[in-house]
């Protein structure tokens, strides 16, 4: 991986990752233009499937004063995912199981500075799932604050 754009922090508390794959986004030059000006947020987006193609619905993609308002894009529209078909397959099996669907994590440039975004099938936590999540990382922080000071 390259240079991470946006992530999605939330998804990681919301959500149990199951596995994690790479896509391609379908793109103006536009959408390329806010990217690289980190003009993108992941937090509220998701992935829905629509004739067997994923899109990427929702994540915010701002746009530059400089961009003429006639090649300008919809800040919020939906954006087509690249992936293979076994792994397109995969994703629909999962998301018809109850309780699972499809996360963005996070969107960077790859080592040929192409636009890639790390998407993961994911469950939904509990609130009790979350709590102990919580639990977990004050005691972690409150370790290393005595490791530190010891």
């Amino acid at each position: 991986m390259g240079e991470t754009i946006a992530k999605n922090k939330k998804a990681y508390f919301d959500y149990f990752l199951e596995e994690k794959f790479e896509a391609g986004l379908v793109l103006s030059g536009s959408e390329v233009k806010g990217i690289r000006a980190k003009r993108v947020n992941l937090k509220d987006s998701f992935i829905r499937f629509i004739r067997d193609e994923a899109f990427l619905f929702n994540a915010h993609i701002g746009r530059l004063e400089t961009t003429h308002h006639y090649y300008s894009h919809e800040e919020r529209g939906s954006r087509k995912l690249l992936l293979h078909k076994k792994e397109l397959l995969k994703m629909k099996k999962a998301v018809e199981r109850d309780g699972y669907t499809i996360v963005a994590l996070q969107l960077y440039f790859n080592v040929r500075n192409i636009v890639k975004i790390q998407i993961a099938i994911a469950k939904g936590k509990q609130l009790h799932d979350k709590r102990n999540d919580l639990k977990e990382k004050d005691q972690k922080r409150d370790m290393a604050r005595a490791m530190k000071e010891y």
